[in-house]
């Protein structure tokens, strides 16, 4: 588990200095869909997210690989910061390979403080209000 580099404090000078990491779920009719999401925060856009039927490591270790892939050079994320809550997806091996691979470093919320990651949690809120809310789906793919 990674100390919280953020505090609660989200802010960010630039680009790739600090992403935003974390996980939603809806419902369809073939059970949930999860999305993992990256944000940077300095952009205030999505910069890489993975779906699927089951949430697992991979869902995030997916995003974390798009999210870097998008940005071009690898160069420009190292040492930026990838804040998530204290999910089993991102205290996973995997997920923390993923990090040190690309020269990314991890820093978690406290377990069960949902104000450690209010800005991922924000962007989800209106994701399923506007979006995914507004009618339901038979099947994930939908």
């Amino acid at each position: 588990m990674h100390d919280d580099r953020v505090k609660r404090q989200f802010t960010a000078q630039g680009l790739n200095q600090l992403w935003l990491t974390d996980i939603t779920e809806h419902p369809t009719g073939e059970g949930k869909l999860y999305l993992c999401t990256i944000k940077d925060l300095y952009a205030g856009r999505i910069v890489g997210y993975s779906m699927a039927g089951r949430m697992q490591a991979s869902l995030a270790v997916d995003a974390l690989h798009q999210a870097v892939a998008r940005r071009g050079d690898t160069s420009v994320v190292v040492g930026c910061v990838v804040h998530s809550d204290s999910g089993s997806q991102f205290r996973s091996n995997v997920f923390q390979d993923a990090l040190t691979r690309h020269g990314l470093l991890g820093s978690m919320g406290q377990v069960g403080s949902a104000g450690d990651n209010a800005a991922m949690e924000s962007f989800f809120a209106l994701l399923q209000k506007n979006v995914l809310d507004r009618r339901q789906r038979a099947t994930r793919e939908e």
